[in-house]
């Protein structure tokens, strides 16, 4: 990183600078990413149809994403199994889902149906794996997949880690690159960046007695009336053992269509989705988006694990810093 995501990440906190060494090194499943020896995250090359990362471990030490379905863990909710920790996907391109999974259609009338639709997100390779002092990185190559096993495009995914004394950084650009033909993402709710929160963050919080989390967005809409609402960040908080944390979502401005609306649910889904623009409001135009074949469509986003609540994390300065950077 260059001097000013740097300073960005002062803003993130509004903490003086806090020193660190990440290492980057290949593992079994993909790479793992440590801070001063301890794991902050594993980019996991292929969990069942796509790369995730997970666990992504927060600033105090707890986990802040889902382990269901990689794992069970008591008390979090099992739905969904589709929605893995981190991860970039959409459930129609070209004909092809690559949001979902074959467990997502268990109770399904139409099981062997949706499941012939079923698209892959196919690790190729790692171009940069690079640790150092207060950064590290993953570049890799993905191609994705058609339900005939045909590739449809593939992409770039150049994700930074930095950290803060109050918060962790995961940096995640993405350039979607049209390579065999026209490539068209249909306007849908599922997709396209998303994360999905441990249980005890989210609204809902069914069946465990623990005060519930909150949503709100940069416009000051909050939990379920932020859900498809455009905004150019959305924070997820609430309690970890009695502790506050909260996740954050920027996107910047030179990514497709910013400000993106958000399909963030009280159940835990946390997704920026630029296509769903008609399933969102019925009163707009559908969101279909065609890549000619030899462009590239580029997304930006930040997410920011971090200590205390919406206030807390200064989230109007990070995202101020964040937007002057040239992505």
């Amino acid at each position: 990183m260059k001097l000013l995501p740097c300073l960005a990440l002062l803003a993130i906190a509004a903490a003086p600078s806090f020193a660190a060494d990440f290492t980057v090194e290949k593992s079994p499943a993909g790479a793992v990413v440590k801070i001063d020896g301890q794991l902050f995250t594993e980019y996991v090359t292929l969990s069942e149809n796509k790369p995730i990362l997970w666990p992504i471990i927060g600033p105090t030490g707890e986990k802040m994403t889902r382990d269901f379905p990689m794992l069970n863990t008591e008390g979090e909710r099992q739905d969904h199994p589709h929605h893995r920790s981190l991860w970039f996907a959409h459930i129609n391109v070209n004909g092809s889902n690559f949001w979902a999974e074959k467990a997502s259609f268990e109770k399904s009338k139409k099981k062997d149906e949706e499941i012939a639709k079923l698209g892959l997100q196919k690790h190729r390779e790692f171009t940069k794996l690079e640790g150092g002092k207060d950064k590290g990185a993953i570049t890799s190559i993905t191609d994705w997949m058609g339900f005939d096993g045909k590739k449809l495009l593939e992409d770039e995914r150049r994700i930074s880690f930095s950290t803060t004394a109050d918060a962790r950084v995961i940096d995640f650009d993405i350039d979607l690159k049209a390579t065999e033909g026209p490539v068209t993402f249909f306007d849908n709710k599922d997709g396209v960046f998303g994360l999905r929160l441990p249980t005890n963050l989210d609204v809902e919080q069914k069946g465990t007695g623990h005060e519930p989390g909150h949503i709100v967005n940069s416009n000051g809409i909050t939990d379920v009336e932020a859900w498809g609402k455009p905004a150019n960040w959305v924070d997820y908080y609430g309690k970890v053992k009695d502790e506050p944390l909260g996740v954050a979502i920027l996107n910047h401005p030179s990514s497709f269509r910013a400000p993106t609306p958000w399909h963030v649910r009280t159940y835990g889904l946390f997704a920026a989705n630029c296509f769903a623009l008609h399933d969102f409001d019925k009163n707009a135009k559908p969101g279909d988006h065609t890549i000619a074949k030899g462009d590239t469509l580029k997304f930006r986003y930040r997410v920011i694990f971090h200590k205390g609540d919406v206030k807390a994390a200064k989230l109007d300065d990070a995202f101020a810093a964040y937007a002057k950077e040239v992505k």
